[in-house]
């Protein structure tokens, strides 16, 4: 068996506050294979997007083990072994389109040959060939939130981390990007860790949904989908896809049990 790309053993995490301690995650134990896609999907506080932070050594648990590649999270963030995508698009707004996605190129000192190849490879993988010379504000959220993902990719790394990426945009808007992320993923087999509230995205997405309880965060189930890797749209109306969204939601409604 190949080791998991991710590894979490009994992992703890808790925010020393004003007001006393925090426990966001306790007891997180994990693996994510390569290639996977993986929700995490939980009520807000759950600890879900801690545990992203955590893989990406922006928090540090206080107990357990979390290893990225067989590395440490603060190893594997110098080595650049992921890209991450807020939940807000985050560009900045006197810089075009192709200048936001250089940045990280430019601060990692690639030539600008390479940096000029790389962004019209993400923008193409992102269908946004041709928008480059454009600036955020003359793109819609949508396209905003893909000209994100393009930054993620253009380094290349195997792994992408999305903090639900599109939580503030329409249904319509949603569907849309939902249905493209799938096909970038099969196109670039990135490992995807993906944070997100609704449970129909999750059970459309993944090859694996992991639903957290209330604070402090622990797994509650782990579902491995059953779906297809070829997902369109109504493969929603089917009675596979119901069952896994009535399992997500029993998994959530379960994790409101435990006491703490």
């Amino acid at each position: 068996m190949t080791k998991p790309v991710i590894e979490a053993r009994n992992l703890d995490l808790t925010f020393q506050t004003n007001d006393g301690p925090v426990h966001a995650l306790k007891g997180v134990s994990l693996d994510i294979g390569k290639g996977e896609f993986v929700s995490f999907i939980g009520p807000s506080g759950c600890g879900k997007t801690t545990f992203l932070r955590a893989i990406a050594a922006l928090e540090h648990p206080t107990a357990g083990t979390l290893t990225v590649n067989g590395m440490t999270p603060d190893e594997a963030r110098r080595e650049r072994a992921y890209g991450y995508v807020f939940q807000a698009a985050g560009l900045y707004p006197w810089r075009t389109i192709a200048g936001n996605i250089k940045l990280p190129l430019e601060i990692m000192g690639f030539q600008k040959s390479e940096q000029d190849k790389r962004v019209a490879d993400v923008l193409k993988l992102v269908d946004l060939d041709g928008f480059g010379k454009k600036f955020p504000w003359q793109l819609s959220g949508g396209m905003q939130q893909r000209a994100s993902i393009a930054r993620a990719l253009a380094f290349d790394a195997d792994i992408l981390l999305m903090d639900e990426p599109f939580g503030a945009l329409d249904e319509i808007v949603r569907d849309h990007l939902n249905e493209q992320l799938l096909a970038l993923w099969a196109r670039t087999e990135k490992t995807i860790g993906f944070v997100t509230h609704s449970i129909p995205e999750a059970v459309y997405l993944s090859t694996k949904i992991v639903v957290m309880s209330p604070r402090p965060g622990r797994i509650t189930d782990v579902i491995e989908s059953t779906l297809p890797r070829e997902r369109p749209l109504d493969i929603r109306d089917t009675p596979e896809f119901l069952k896994l969204a009535h399992r997500v939601r029993e998994g959530l409604r379960a994790g409101h049990a435990y006491d703490d």
